[in-house]
């Protein structure tokens, strides 16, 4: 007698469950024949002792998408509701409410939604209601930095964490295999010896790829302490992947933090790398920093066609012309120059200051990189770089003036005599990812 009783309430059970995938199909959720089978294998493994145990493991292989989660627990509520009088038997269909089973009609909430009066369960038993709100997701995408609160900076680190960084691929000197453009000698001396030395095969190679290394060079001066710990686990997120990534922080000086950023805890690393810069949130001396930077460190970082990123707000105490020889010497050392601004976000800002007129002439990028939605586009930009170097800008600016006829080739210092004489000058790049 008991097991005939346990296999109607497993067979009345199995049933209900296909009849609730079938409302929640209704509802728009992409339920199809095998996430039925893995709902009907949790059951299995769950159980229906605890109706939340229930609820849990159901939302796991039913649901998808966050959008989702408030229509299931809605439907979950109105299918799975207890029994009305003792008279039913356990086949629901049997309580005279095949209305449930009837396409549900999503609706806004009623005019009377707010009052603390219960509504009619006859009337709304088929009903569910859906209220608009605003995405907090979506805000803290587009908060400046500078602005968040301790919780907003949680989650937007759990945010951050989940960004996929591509910055390409370069070709090496070796080849390998492959639908390219030469023939492949060694292959085809070996393949063809089958036909007694006559060429019959053609193998091809193509170039050997590797992904492109990233240099991160982070200003960290007082200037930048509103945006400083954030992107600071900006670069450890990017740090933290398979790829070739090389950091250094500069204020007055500048200190190589590849090394401490090898903790997977991104708050032990952030906290060692405070403790490893001696010129914390002091002064800056971006020609001083990036001069050592070439003297000490291109040839061991940039010798394989790197990305360099130069993160500051382009305040500068230093020499401008030093600032103009060095932003020179390493864009000629690298594949790409980007500079990230966190001021660019200010729909009025213009690098107006000495230290980003300098710079502006010899920059490929100059992004802004304020907020969440800064950093899926500088991303998604790390993942479309062309393979080639492109021609840079300041030598079309030197062609062009002695196409002209110009007996001397302008000196940087004198290029840059016009821009500070005129504030409003724009950069072509200027807020642009080019």
């Amino acid at each position: 007698m008991t097991g005939k009783r346990t296999e109607a309430k497993g067979g009345h059970l199995l049933r209900n469950l296909l009849l609730f995938g079938r409302v929640l199909r209704g509802l728009g959720l992409n339920i199809h024949t095998g996430r039925m089978l893995d709902a009907v294998r949790v059951l299995d493994l769950v159980g229906v002792r605890r109706k939340r145990d229930l609820s849990d493991a159901l939302k796991t292989v039913l649901v998808h998408r966050q959008q989702h989660l408030a229509l299931f627990d809605e439907a979950f509520e109105v299918f799975w509701r207890a029994k009305r009088d003792d008279l039913t038997t356990l086949d629901l269909r049997s309580l005279g409410e095949q209305r449930r089973f009837r396409r549900p009609q999503v609706a806004p909430p009623g005019p009377d939604s707010d009052s603390g009066s219960e509504p009619d369960s006859n009337e709304n038993d088929d009903r569910v209601d859906l209220t608009r709100t605003y995405s907090a997701r979506e805000v803290l995408r587009t908060k400046d930095f500078a602005q968040y609160t301790v919780e907003e900076f949680a989650q937007a680190q759990a945010m951050m964490a989940g960004l996929d960084w591509d910055q390409g691929m370069r070709k090496t000197r070796r080849w390998t295999p492959g639908k390219g453009s030469s023939l492949d000698p060694r292959r085809l001396m070996r393949s063809n010896l089958r036909y007694g030395g006559e060429i019959v095969e053609l193998p091809y190679q193509r170039r050997r790829q590797k992904p492109r290394p990233l240099v991160l060079i982070c200003d960290v001066s007082g200037s930048m302490e509103r945006y400083t710990r954030m992107l600071l686990h900006f670069i450890h997120s990017i740090a933290s992947g398979p790829d070739q990534v090389e950091a250094f922080l500069f204020a007055t000086r500048l200190t190589r933090i590849t090394g401490h950023l090898a903790h997977k805890d991104i708050d032990e690393a952030v906290s060692d790398v405070a403790r490893a810069v001696p010129d914390w949130a002091g002064g800056t001396r971006i020609g001083e920093a990036l001069k050592s930077f070439n003297y000490d460190w291109t040839r061991r970082v940039l010798g394989r066609g790197a990305v360099v990123l130069v993160i500051s707000d382009g305040w500068d105490r230093g020499e401008p012309d030093l600032l103009q020889v060095e932003m020179a010497r390493l864009q000629r050392s690298c594949h790409r120059l980007i500079w990230l601004n966190p001021l660019l976000g200010a729909p009025d800002y213009e690098p107006a200051t000495r230290g980003m007129q300098a710079a502006l002439p010899y920059i490929d990028n100059l992004l802004p990189v304020h907020n969440l939605a800064s950093l899926v586009d500088l991303a998604h930009h790390l993942s479309t770089l062309p393979t080639r170097r492109d021609a840079r800008r300041q030598q079309a600016v030197i062609r062009k003036s002695i196409a002209e006829g110009e007996s001397d080739t302008p000196k940087p210092s004198q290029r840059s005599s016009n821009r500070d004489a005129n504030p409003s000058f724009k950069h072509p790049l200027w807020g642009r990812g080019g």
